[in-house]
């Protein structure tokens, strides 16, 4: 990651908390973080220190109970509930460690998806998507459904979908989870090519150890707050 590379995810005193009867469980805690353009970050942490909660915070599915999030610079603490739905959809991709690819559709319409709900024509959606398939090296496979597809093209075609409208920030959580060491590989220098490529600013939480040292940087989660490995 290039110094000058800008803060593309801002996470600035975030605070997430949930009451449980007479208890209040706090998550998150003062909570400061940036993941910059370009950059890869492997979140690193055990189950119950709060990574979910971070990465749904961070991706505007929870509303934080103190903190703002900032997205290329923009204050989203004050957003409508359609002005974040609308970010998610055009600024934020989401992987998951199940691709949740929509069975009853081709590799190359779950892509085309994503771009024909933001406006796009569904002759450009498709251009744009057999252009992603291909550069992740599944452009072949375009027309096969999901079930017709092992398990990291699955992901792969999964993460084409994620980036299809071109997002500033891409979140995934554990994407190479139900894959074998070798296809694991596989689908991570597809995804740190794409990050390289495109400038994104990924946040990659993962278990895989060796995986997370290829990463720009290493962060987990202690006491509510990020800290660097």
């Amino acid at each position: 990651m290039a110094a000058s590379a800008r803060a593309v995810l801002e996470l600035k005193g975030i605070e997430r908390y949930y009451v449980q009867g007479e208890k209040k469980l706090t998550i998150l805690h003062g909570l400061d973080f940036a993941v910059h353009a370009g950059e890869m970050v492997a979140l690193v942490a055990p189950s119950g220190a709060g990574k979910s909660t971070l990465l749904h915070t961070a991706g505007l599915l929870e509303r934080p109970d103190g903190g703002d999030v900032l997205l290329g610079g923009r204050a989203t603490g004050r957003l409508s509930d359609d002005q974040r739905t609308a970010m998610r959809r055009n600024d934020i991709g989401f992987v998951y460690q199940f691709h949740h690819l929509l069975p009853e559709f081709s590799a190359l319409e779950n892509v085309m998806m994503p771009q024909l709900v933001k406006g796009l024509s569904r002759s450009e959606a498709s251009r744009r998507a057999g252009e992603l398939l291909d550069y992740l090296q599944v452009g072949q496979r375009g027309h096969h459904r999901p079930a017709e597809l092992s398990g990291g093209e699955q992901q792969r075609v999964a993460i084409a979908r994620a980036v299809a409208n071109a997002p500033m920030v891409l979140l995934a959580d554990e994407p190479t989870g139900n894959l074998d060491p070798a296809t694991a590989d596989h689908v991570f220098k597809a995804l740190e090519a794409l990050v390289r490529q495109s400038g994104l600013a990924a946040l990659i939480a993962t278990h895989n150890h060796e995986l997370a040292r290829r990463m720009d940087r290493r962060v987990t989660l202690r006491d509510g707050k990020v800290v660097e490995f």
